[in-house]
């Protein structure tokens, strides 16, 4: 259990494991802390790293130039190197220790570096720097830090600029080492600008997309699509003419009391996932499951003018699926099966936990059929019967007294005529 309550999953890798050695770097510290705050944590310490590859480079270039008279300049880019590596160790204090220990060395350290070698160096763009560092480092749920930050880099980068200019530079530099600094500098601020930026319209865009999915998986996609480009607008639908499918898994609540809960979540996942499958290559729509209930429809949320034929194939393959996932399982179970067509009414409801659903008399005897059905058969009604039967095969069951309606015909789907 991590810090907010959540639980680490598979899903939650280091996002730098693939680097070896450096991922696990990345990754050190952020084990006890959410999802959310582990990304940032992680990013943290990618830039504790950077900042000590970087300052481990500027030493050894103070040195090529001159050892004795970089001295300073070498001693302090060391330090910086040792503090940015040891950084992350104050993760174990709160999530923004690390990010604050980095952000006062680094904005003293360059400080320092302009001090001594004056604004011709171009050190002072560094600063930039934080304007696009700040959000990713500290998080919008500390603005305020982050303010704090980008204003007081603005200030020392302003300060840089008027308090040392050349000729009140401590070191005489050489003209080629401050090219490079500035070179060195623009460049640095130029890249990790574009890859913070790169890095949250990437996180934007996976967070858009799985947030996409999830509203797939929860809404039929024509549904979704009319909620994306209308957030406020009712979706409420009359369809004239559509089809429904209701399944019941007979025995299966006497059966699950005997599996134990692991046993019976496997076997109903299975089920369920099988079903929806079947669905999806049907063109059919699952609404929801009710435990073992399996509703599903076609023509509603899209126009299809086979939308009974569709939902017919299907329901034709359920009876086998369901026989053969029981012997794999070792249980005995079969399915009972309703199907009605005709008029319905369709809509989101809800606000928080929204669904789509689906109502009206066609709906209600869909059910019925079901649950007045026989197990391993699919009853319909007799609008379905008429459709149909050019192209399917039935066998009539006769009246069936159904509760709510009354006696009705009804007959059972046996197959798919052969062209």
């Amino acid at each position: 259990m991590s810090k907010g309550g959540t639980i680490a999953t598979s899903r939650d890798a280091p996002l730098f494991a693939w680097l070896g050695p450096i991922g696990r770097y990345a990754a050190f510290g952020t084990e006890d802390y959410p999802r959310q705050v582990r990304r940032r944590l992680t990013i943290v310490n990618v830039m504790a790293f950077l900042i000590a590859v970087f300052s481990a480079i500027y030493a050894i270039m103070f040195a090529f130039y001159g050892a004795d008279k970089y001295f300073s300049l070498i001693v302090a880019n060391l330090l910086l190197v040792a503090v940015a590596l040891l950084a992350p160790l104050a993760h174990r204090f709160n999530d923004i220790a690390a990010a604050l220990i980095i952000a006062a060395a680094e904005f003293i350290a360059l400080f320092f570096f302009v001090w001594a070698l004056g604004r011709d160096s171009g050190i002072q763009i560094n600063y930039i720097i934080a304007a696009a560092v700040a959000y990713a480092i500290y998080g919008l749920t500390h603005l305020r830090i982050v303010v704090a930050v980008i204003a007081i880099g603005l200030a020392l980068h302003v300060a840089a600029w008027f308090a040392f200019p050349p000729e009140r530079a401590l070191i005489a530099a050489d003209p080629g080492l401050l090219a490079n600094l500035y070179v060195s500098s623009a460049v640095t601020t130029f890249c990790i600008i574009a890859l913070i930026v790169g890095y949250a319209f990437t996180v934007a865009d996976k967070a858009r997309a799985e947030a996409d999915a999830l509203l797939g998986n929860i809404l039929p996609e024509p549904i979704a699509e009319r909620l994306k480009d209308k957030p406020g607008e009712r979706v409420a639908d009359s369809v004239s003419d559509a089809s429904i499918l209701f399944s019941d898994l007979v025995g299966f609540t006497e059966l699950a009391q005997e599996l134990g809960a692991v046993r019976t979540v496997d076997l109903l996942d299975e089920i369920v996932t099988e079903f929806d499958k079947l669905a999806a290559a049907h063109g059919v729509e699952k609404i929801k499951t009710i435990g073992d209930g399996y509703m599903a429809v076609c023509g509603v949320s899209r126009e299809q003018p086979d939308h009974l034929p569709r939902l017919a194939r299907m329901a034709l393959r359920l009876p086998g699926l369901v026989e053969r996932l029981s012997s794999t399982h070792g249980v005995v179970l079969k399915i009972r099966i309703g199907i009605a067509g005709g008029p319905v009414m369709a809509g989101v409801i809800g606000a928080d936990k929204f669904s789509y659903d689906v109502w009206g008399e066609t709906v209600n005897l869909a059910s019925r059929l079901e649950s007045h059905g026989l197990p391993g058969e699919i009853q319909v009604s007799e609008a379905v019967m008429r459709a149909l039967q050019d192209r399917f095969v039935f066998e009539p069951r006769g009246p069936v007294k159904v509760k709510g309606i009354g006696q009705i015909e009804t007959w059972l789907l046996k197959a798919e005529r052969q062209a």
